[in-house]
């Protein structure tokens, strides 16, 4: 177990703590480190002519050399396959595997979350789209309804 510190038991340093500095030396401090400082000319780069620009024509040049980059790389790039859309899959799933997958899952399917899908092509004959607006109020008081709904 470690002792506890306490400050009162530790000596301070005694005053003054270090030796008072040079005569003037924060005066000739600045002048110092600027002797120490070496100037270097320009050297003539490669890219000395850039600097001979102005500022607006500097801009539209890296912009322009930003945009030529990005259209050569989406020019260069080879073409996206796209993968096909695996409706035709789904709809060779029975209706009983689809319900038995959706009761086993953690996660409930809403309304609202059927109703967020497009549309999929159905493979229904044409003969069964012929009923009358009496048939299909028939058809709908046969389903059963929960309580919940009312």
């Amino acid at each position: 177990m470690n002792k506890p510190f306490r400050l009162d038991e530790h000596r301070r340093r005694p005053q003054p703590p270090l030796a008072p500095p040079p005569d003037r030396y924060f005066e000739q401090l600045p002048t110092r480190l600027m002797q120490r400082v070496q100037t270097s000319a320009p050297s003539p780069a490669a890219w000395g002519w850039l600097s001979a620009l102005s500022a607006p024509v500097r801009t539209a040049l890296a912009s322009g050399v930003v945009l030529g980059g990005f259209a050569a790389s989406f020019l260069l790039s080879p073409p996206a396959t796209i993968q096909p859309v695996a409706t035709a899959s789904l709809a060779q799933v029975s209706r009983e595997e689809m319900v038995q997958y959706l009761l086993a899952s953690d996660q409930r399917v809403t309304l609202t979350d059927l109703a967020e899908l497009p549309g999929a092509a159905q493979s229904v004959p044409a003969g069964t789209l012929q009923a009358s607006p009496d048939e299909l109020q028939d058809l709908l008081d046969t389903q059963p309804t929960e309580e919940t709904y009312l």
